[in-house]
C-alpha cells in the first residue's frame, strides 16, 4: 500500500483534470504508439517469446514504458510544489529583501516565481512544462529530469526494434514497382511469423520508427540542456538574468559573481536534486548556499527589491513630514 501511495501522489481529485490537454495527450500517444509498436513487432516479427532473447528484450520494452510513464506521471501529479498562501518569512526583517505576490497575497521564497498557468508561486521554479501540463520544480524536479533520461532510452530501443523488423522481413526483396532489386543479405529469418509483415504493419511500423526517432532527438537534447542547468543548481528562468548580473557586478566591481545555490560542486549540486528517497533536500523555502553568499544574495539585487526600498524610504519621510508638522 506504501507503494501504491507513493506512485502517484494526488494532491485533490481535480489534479486528474491535468490529462485534459494537449501536451498530456500527445506526449501518452507517442509513449503508446512506440511501445504499443515495438512489443508487436518484436513478438510477431522479430524475436518471438519462445527464445531466451526474446523474452529478455520483452522485459525490456515492458520495463522502460513502466519506468517512463512512473516518472512521467509523478512529474505531472506530484507536481513542483507551492508556496503557501499569504506565506510570510519567519523573520519580518527579511520581508523587504523578498517580492510580494498579489495574486497569492504573499511573499515569493527566495527560488520561487508566480506561474501564471498554475496561477501560485512555485517552489524553485525551473519552467512551466506543456507536455506534463504543470511546472517544473522543486518535488518533482528529479521525475522530470528522469523521465528526459529514460523517454531517449526506451524510443532507442523501440527505434532498433523497428529497424531490425523491416529489415529481416523485407530482406528478400523490395518491389518498386517496375522493377525488383534483389538484395543480398545474410541475415535469415530462424522462425515463422505469426502473420504475414502485410503493408499496414510496414506503414505503422515506419510510423512509429519517425515517432521513436524524433522523441529520442528531442528529448535527448533536453535532457543534456536540463543536466547542464541542474548540475550547476540553476533553474531555467533565471540562468539568463544571473550572467546578465554576472557581467553587470564584473564591470562595475570587479567582482566575479557567484551564484549562491551552487554549492561548489557538480555531486553536490546534484544531490540536492536525486536522492535514495525519492524527496529533495531542503523544504523549498530554506536552501544550502555557498559561503561566500546568504539566502537573499538574488532577490536583493532585483529591481524589485530597489523598488520596495524606494517605496519604503517614501512612507518614511512622510511619517518623517507628518510627524513635523
Amino acid at each position: 500500500m506504501k507503494f501504491l501511495s507513493t506512485f502517484v501522489a494526488f494532491e485533490n481529485l481535480h489534479e486528474v483534470r491535468r490529462l485534459c490537454h494537449w501536451g498530456p495527450i500527445i506526449a501518452l500517444s507517442v509513449i503508446a504508439i512506440c511501445s504499443t509498436m515495438a512489443m508487436l513487432d518484436s513478438i510477431i516479427w522479430y524475436w518471438p517469446l519462445d527464445t531466451t532473447g526474446g523474452s529478455i528484450n520483452f522485459i525490456m520494452l515492458i520495463n522502460w514504458t513502466v519506468l517512463i510513464l512512473y516518472n512521467y506521471f509523478n512529474a505531472m501529479f506530484v507536481g513542483p510544489g507551492y508556496i503557501p498562501l499569504g506565506w510570510k518569512p519567519e523573520n519580518q526583517h527579511d520581508a523587504q529583501y523578498l517580492q510580494y505576490c498579489r495574486v497569492c497575497h504573499g511573499y515569493k521564497a527566495p527560488r520561487s516565481h508566480h506561474c501564471r498557468k498554475c496561477n501560485r508561486c512555485v517552489m524553485k521554479m525551473d519552467h512551466h512544462c506543456p507536455w506534463i501540463n504543470n511546472c517544473c520544480g522543486h518535488l518533482n524536479h528529479a521525475y522530470f529530469t528522469s523521465f528526459l533520461l529514460l523517454a531517449p532510452l526506451g524510443c532507442s530501443h523501440a527505434a532498433i526494434i523497428f529497424i531490425m523488423t523491416m529489415y529481416t522481413q523485407l530482406y528478400e526483396r523490395i518491389s518498386f514497382g517496375w522493377s525488383t532489386v534483389k538484395i543480398d543479405m545474410s541475415a535469415v529469418r530462424q522462425f515463422q511469423p505469426l502473420m504475414p509483415f502485410s503493408v499496414p504493419a510496414f506503414a505503422a511500423t515506419l510510423f512509429a520508427l519517425g515517432l521513436a526517432l524524433g522523441t529520442t532527438i528531442a528529448v535527448g537534447m533536453l535532457f543534456f540542456i536540463q543536466m547542464a542547468v541542474l548540475l550547476q543548481s540553476t533553474i531555467l528562468i533565471i540562468k539568463n538574468k544571473c550572467h546578465a548580473k554576472d557581467r553587470i557586478q564584473h564591470y562595475q566591481t570587479g567582482e566575479e559573481f557567484i551564484f549562491p545555490y551552487d554549492l561548489g560542486g557538480r555531486w553536490l549540486n546534484f544531490k540536492q536534486v536525486f536522492t535514495w528517497s525519492g524527496t529533495p533536500k531542503g523544504d523549498g523555502i530554506v536552501w544550502p548556499i555557498h559561503p561566500k553568499c546568504h539566502q537573499h544574495t538574488l532577490t536583493v539585487g532585483s529591481p524589485y527589491w530597489l523598488y520596495y526600498n524606494v517605496l519604503l524610504f517614501r512612507q518614511s519621510v512622510r511619517q518623517w513630514f507628518s510627524k513635523s508638522n
